[in-house]
């Protein structure tokens, strides 16, 4: 099993890939699951593109958003999960990259979004 770090939009993941033939049993395996950590990170800038003061989030991938976790007004921590985007059948939790509140919300429950599409603004 080898680990990598990846950064991806901003967001680091690490990532644990299982080569072919690495099993104990020495068979190759018939299917490969790869198992992926959301790590925010501090470091990683973001594009200034909301009309108010505050910090845009924008989505990191095209999808569909299954949940928004905050409202407006809302104070928020760093990491906390602020809403679920579904991607290629997967479930991404989009995480603020810092604490403060919530000053716009763009986002709603069943919207498609495409990359760079703004969810909501954290001031």
């Amino acid at each position: 099993m080898r680990r990598f770090k990846i950064t991806v939009n901003g967001h680091a993941y690490e990532v644990e890939v299982e080569e072919e033939g690495e099993r104990p049993s020495g068979g190759r395996s018939q299917h490969h699951v790869s198992h992926a950590r959301h790590e925010p990170d501090p470091a990683a800038a973001r594009p200034a593109e909301a009309a108010g003061p505050g910090e845009p989030i924008l989505a990191p991938l095209p999808g569909t958003v299954l949940d928004v976790k905050v409202s407006a007004g809302q104070t928020v921590a760093s990491g906390q999960v602020l809403l679920v985007l579904e991607a290629m059948k997967m479930e991404n939790e989009i995480v603020a990259p810092r604490a403060g509140t919530v000053k716009e919300l763009h986002a709603k429950k069943g919207q498609s979004v495409t990359t760079g599409d703004l969810l909501l603004v954290i001031g």
